[in-house]
């Protein structure tokens, strides 16, 4: 029962001064509303830069949340500086508290992330520094990653373990997989329906705890599709996925592979949703609070070299 409770979290999980090291700079910068940290690799004149965005929920730059603590995006970017790539990294909206700066929490819409995540683009491009501008999403930051790329130039763009569905279908389908009783799911799956249909679900079921004004919120994020985008994209392209990946299927993996047919694919067979390699579902599950697991080698070594190529697919 304590397993089945913690999977329908990850089911869940986000829907609802300078510090130098003797590998990398970092920064502590404000773009706008943002708060980032900009790490910079020693000796390299020109390097290429990555946006890392984040997944789901109100997620800080290390690739933290309320409920997982998993440091996915601050492991990633010391790896990259490590490989001579300087990272942009942020707080999401939300990390940490609702600033009054963002406006009411009721009026966000899934929109604001993409526009966050383009003006960190510009940022990077209009400051002259780099010799490229990729960008990084990971899971839910993978589709801001392809939003923000049909509004922005970008030089390349890495999806990490991202999916190739409408959030809530994927919500959906992680539910009807963790053998959730009838009388809980039936409720929550019809709700999310509701949702993304534009209706409002007053009083929500048992176990969707969304507030009615909150809804409109949720259901900006839930009817993306993202296939139709990524099609449009004519920059390269690195789809990674994870055969331990509890949150996004190998079907997603294929499905965006064949949208984006001309680009590279990496799929590692031990990596979970948080890009470490894991033996079992206890151990994947464990991952999620142990910031100390080193990332998939081969992942790293592979986002590493596709920023630094100067191949155009």
């Amino acid at each position: 029962m304590r397993k089945r409770r913690l999977i329908v979290a990850l089911a869940f999980l986000g829907l609802c001064c300078a510090v130098t090291s003797a590998s990398a700079d970092e920064t502590q910068i404000r773009v706008g509303n943002l708060d980032a940290f900009l790490t910079t690799p020693p000796g390299v004149e020109k390097p290429p830069v990555a946006l890392l965005i984040a997944g789901s929920g109100s997620t800080d730059h290390d690739g933290n949340g309320p409920r997982a603590k998993p440091a996915t995006l601050k492991k990633l970017s010391e790896q990259l500086a490590a490989q001579k790539i300087a990272t942009l990294r942020y707080d999401k909206r939300g990390a940490g508290g609702w600033k009054p700066e963002f406006g009411k929490p009721e009026d966000f819409r899934f929109k604001d992330y993409v526009d966050d995540a383009a003006s960190l683009v510009n940022y990077l491009r209009a400051s002259g520094k780099y010799s490229s501008v990729a960008v990084v999403g990971h899971s839910e930051g993978g589709l801001v990653a392809i939003l923000a790329a049909r509004q922005v130039q970008i030089d390349r763009l890495v999806l990490l373990v991202t999916a190739a569905r409408r959030q809530g279908d994927l919500v959906k389908a992680q539910l009807e997989k963790r053998q959730i009783p009838p009388d809980i799911l039936d409720p929550i799956a019809n709700a999310i329906d509701s949702i993304m249909a534009g209706r409002t679900v007053d009083p929500p079921p048992r176990g969707f705890d969304v507030p009615p004004s909150m809804q409109p919120s949720l259901a900006s994020a839930f009817v993306i599709d993202p296939i139709d985008p990524l099609k449009a994209i004519d920059e390269p392209i690195l789809i990674v996925g994870g055969g331990h990946d509890l949150q996004v299927a190998r079907l997603d993996f294929f499905a965006l592979a064949t949208a984006a047919p001309l680009a590279k694919t990496l799929w590692q067979p031990e990596m979970n949703h948080v890009l470490v390699d894991v033996t079992d579902d206890a151990d994947n599950l464990a991952a999620y609070n142990q910031p100390e697991r080193a990332l998939d080698a081969k992942m790293v070594e592979a986002v590493a070299a596709f920023i630094q190529s100067e191949d155009r697919r």
